[in-house]
């Protein structure tokens, strides 16, 4: 049976220009919600090592977790990480908090 999709939202904010806020938003394969955040942070480890050593930010981890690139300047706040299940690619754009 295939794990369903979580999506995890990290909330970030700029070390170099104060004030500048976002949401760092990972998608993959799960069985829970903790497991969801463990691998969003294991593969935003993985892409900022990679890219502070110059090298190709990986990809293709069988459960399908990547990051696709690296901003240097922006502290992502893991402790405030929110997951849930994954069901719209839009759900970042509603202002109201989302029931995950």
């Amino acid at each position: 049976m295939d794990l369903p999709y979580f999506e995890v939202d990290v909330p970030a904010h700029s070390s170099q220009r104060p004030g500048l806020e976002g949401v760092h938003v990972f998608t993959g394969r799960a069985d829970s919600r903790s497991v969801a955040v463990q691998a969003a942070h294991e593969v935003y480890d993985a892409a900022r090592a990679a890219a502070e050593a110059g090298l190709e930010i990986p990809h293709g981890r069988p459960d399908g977790w990547c990051a696709c690139g690296y901003r240097p300047g922006w502290e992502l706040d893991w402790t405030a990480a929110k997951a849930g299940r994954w069901r719209s690619p839009y759900s970042w754009l509603n202002s109201r908090p989302i029931d995950l």
